[in-house]
């Protein structure tokens, strides 16, 4: 991973237009080649951002440095304009070991694994947690017609969940073996901004009945 701290301003193009005018920020490159920028607020969540593959193009013109960050697939672009560099350093993090579910999370996984056909008659399970270069993917399966579906699993689902399976799914689809890798998304709850990003990214959502996957009956039957 490389981290640079410098003042810099910041261009989108893309479906749309955006401007960063010039400040200090954080830019962050990542070995999965994605890239995002950030300010001293706003948590995590980065201010710009490519996801992967991207490819970065450092280039000086007329003594004022640029970073082009271009999107593999769009073709989007983000383009940083450095006046000054404050720090610059890379760091190699390794494989990382992945977040440990609570317990709902992972009983989830367990219970889903072994009903794999809650998510359509035929479906079979190739295995929990399926490794990748950025941790494992809850579950992959099989559905009806031989296709390969990657599910990510949480017990409340918002935009974060999302965009983690979307990783996953640009890793997966890169396999000659797997491809083409559908995604899903499910969880007990749903977010309604998850599921507009989900559908935007052709992501199908699944709202997971915990007590109906444990095998107990509703206190309160209803018809529909």
């Amino acid at each position: 991973m490389r981290l640079v701290i410098a003042r810099c301003s910041v261009d989108y193009v893309g479906r749309l237009t955006a401007h960063l005018p010039m400040a200090p920020r954080l830019i962050l490159m990542k070995a999965d080649g994605s890239v995002s920028i950030h300010a001293d607020d706003r948590a995590y969540k980065p201010l710009n951002w490519m996801n992967p593959p991207c490819k970065v193009r450092e280039e000086e013109i007329d003594g004022v440095l640029t970073w082009s960050v271009v999107h593999g697939k769009t073709g989007e672009k983000l383009v940083l304009t450095i006046e000054e560099i404050l720090h610059d350093s890379s760091h190699e993090l390794g494989v990382d070991p992945g977040l440990r579910k609570d317990g709902v999370e992972a009983h989830l996984q367990e219970l889903l694994a072994e009903h794999i056909t809650t998510l359509g008659d035929g479906w079979t399970l190739v295995r929990r947690e399926y490794m990748t270069a950025i941790g494992p993917v809850d579950i992959l399966c099989r559905d009806h017609l031989g296709g390969t579906v990657a599910v990510e699993i949480k017990r409340r689902g918002d935009i974060d969940g999302v965009e983690q399976l979307t990783r996953y799914l640009e890793l997966l689809n890169r396999d000659p073996r797997l491809a083409p890798v559908k995604g899903i998304f499910a969880a007990q709850e749903i977010k309604p901004q998850a599921r507009v990003l989900a559908a935007d990214r052709g992501i199908d959502c699944v709202t997971l009945d915990y007590d109906a996957l444990r095998g107990i009956e509703p206190e309160n039957p209803t018809l529909f």
